[in-house]
């Protein structure tokens, strides 16, 4: 996938935060969804607002995909409000439909027809269409403009699933696990991408089951287990976790050595007097995103079980 794009987005640093603060796109209130007699969705709140990158982080039916397709029109709610850049998606007008982007976790149609040839036809039906040419260099296909789709590999296949997403130039885009299967450097370049997007304007729903992946693109992200939001934060202090205990590793005269502490910032201090400089090998390590999140579902598990 190297060639997407050429390092990230003008300004954005890996992991660097955007400075998303504005109007909210996404508006939920008491929404509630229901299969018969099971509730698969129980009266979820929840804003995303312009300019941010928002991750649904949860196990499999934890219920993301069924607020992912209420908010993007393709199913209805049975109690709540919803509101997605002003309207009710399943109620909104045509022309709503062409200010958001969908990427789904995989397409397979257009076989017969070339990668622009695709471009080109989907970019006649939105009025503000992106240039094909524009994106096929976007997303890495401009070697691959003139091959047919079904001889795509599956890593070229999904950035054309993306550049089919933002055909439109869309406000808001939902990703639905937009890296899977992608190896390490092909799953790097994607992330490139979509900051590239939040650099252009573009506000994001993400769903992954890489903790990572959330972690570095996400501003804020919301763990969602049974239906419903156990909590909404930013990575770096979901959980608490980043008041959770650390582990100062360093190396002294036997060998490694390391303690765990809440004051991580006092122990630094003692080792640089010590050492009267650089402590050699120091690293200081906190629960990791993934750790914090494995343990909140993990628990909700066991209250279940308990229950």
């Amino acid at each position: 996938m190297t060639g997407m794009v050429s390092g990230t987005a003008p300004g954005v640093a890996p992991g660097e935060r955007s400075a998303a603060g504005g109007d909210p796109v996404i508006e939920i209130r008491g929404l509630r969804k229901l299969y018969g007699e099971a509730v698969a969705v129980h009266s979820v709140d929840l804003d995303v607002r312009r300019g941010e990158v928002f991750a649904l982080l949860g196990p499999n039916g934890a219920g993301k995909t069924t607020i992912v397709e209420i908010l993007e029109g393709f199913r209805s709610h049975d109690a709540g409000t919803v509101r997605v850049l002003g309207s009710d998606p399943w109620r909104a007008p045509e022309r709503w439909r062409s200010r958001i982007g969908v990427v789904l976790q995989s397409t397979s149609e257009f076989e017969d027809l070339t990668v622009i040839e695709v471009l080109r036809e989907f970019s006649r039906y939105y009025p503000h269409s992106r240039d094909p040419d524009e994106l096929i260099e976007l997303v890495g296909l401009t070697s691959h403009r003139r091959k047919r789709t079904d001889k795509l590999s599956g890593g070229q296949q999904r950035r054309l699933d993306v550049a089919l997403g933002i055909v439109g130039n869309p406000e808001l885009l939902f990703l639905d696990e937009p890296t899977t299967g992608f190896d390490p450097q092909s799953r790097h370049d994607f992330w490139a991408l979509i900051r590239q997007l939040v650099h252009d304007g573009t506000t994001i729903v993400l769903t992954t089951h890489y903790l990572e992946e959330a972690e570095q693109l996400a501003d804020r992200v919301a763990v969602i287990v049974g239906g419903r939001i156990l909590e909404v934060g930013i990575p770096e202090t979901l959980g608490g976790r980043d008041r959770e205990v650390a582990t100062v590793t360093w190396t002294g005269p036997g060998g490694p050595e390391s303690v765990r502490t809440t004051a991580p910032t006092k122990v630094i201090a003692d080792l640089h007097h010590t050492f009267a400089g650089e402590a050699p090998g120091l690293t200081v390590a906190r629960p990791t995103l993934e750790d914090v999140y494995l343990e909140m579902i993990g628990a909700v598990g066991a209250g279940t079980e308990a229950s």
